[in-house]
């Protein structure tokens, strides 16, 4: 898992609230369990004109010019700002793949989807919850500039503009390590890996016909 540290980058405005996990990547893509290739597909119903599918190469697919980002710059965003309830709906993992394989290194709302939130850490994607009056400020800035570009630093738990705006923000202290050392579920079991072996050396030792070959 890539780790989060600190994260310099363009801010997309998705001024919508309860963005559930259905329209992050829509249904006929969780047939995938790769993790890779879902970034052309987020936000696929908003995002194209006409229906997609694994099997359907979006080159021949129609963009809606009216969506936010098939509109430059925001190609290239790497922060999305986002209302309240973000993520809701069901717990598909691939929301989080689709946003992490786009580029989305963070997603700043007021409020997000427990599952969500959880899958976010496990995969590398910092969410941020902050105050609404904050993510007012953070979409009034957004519309007045051509871009708006941002800080997002772990280390100091702020999202800074270059103004000299700061928006402070708390991530639970393990969540927190987890991420800034890039560790998800299995490395941190790795972590344990010699310890592991010593136990199934003793077990095997223990309890012989566990380990017999049938």
């Amino acid at each position: 898992m890539q780790a989060f540290t600190i994260h310099d980058g363009l801010v997309v405005p998705l001024d919508r609230a309860n963005v559930d996990t259905d329209a992050i990547i829509p249904k006929q893509y969780l047939k995938s369990v790769r993790r890779t290739g879902f970034g052309p597909h987020l936000f696929d119903d908003w995002r194209y004109l006409d229906a997609g599918g694994l099997d359907i190469d979006v080159a021949d697919r129609r963009e809606n010019p009216e969506f936010i980002l098939n509109r430059e710059p925001f190609r290239d965003a790497s922060i999305l700002l986002a209302r309240e309830n973000f993520g809701c709906g069901s717990s598909r993992e691939h929301a989080v793949w689709a946003l992490d394989d786009f580029g989305i290194r963070g997603v700043i709302a007021p409020s997000f989807a427990d599952i969500f939130y959880n899958n976010c850490f496990k995969n590398g994607v910092l969410p941020i919850a902050l105050p609404e009056s904050s993510i007012d400020e953070l979409f009034a800035a957004s519309a007045a500039a051509d871009g708006l570009q941002a800080r997002v630093d772990l280390f100091e738990q702020r999202v800074s503009l270059a103004d000299g705006r700061s928006f402070q923000f708390e991530v639970e202290s393990y969540r927190r390590r987890n991420l800034l050392e890039g560790l998800d579920d299995i490395a941190l079991t790795l972590q344990h890996a010699d310890q592991i072996k010593q136990f199934e050396a003793r077990r095997a030792q223990d309890k012989p016909w566990l380990f017999r070959d049938l």
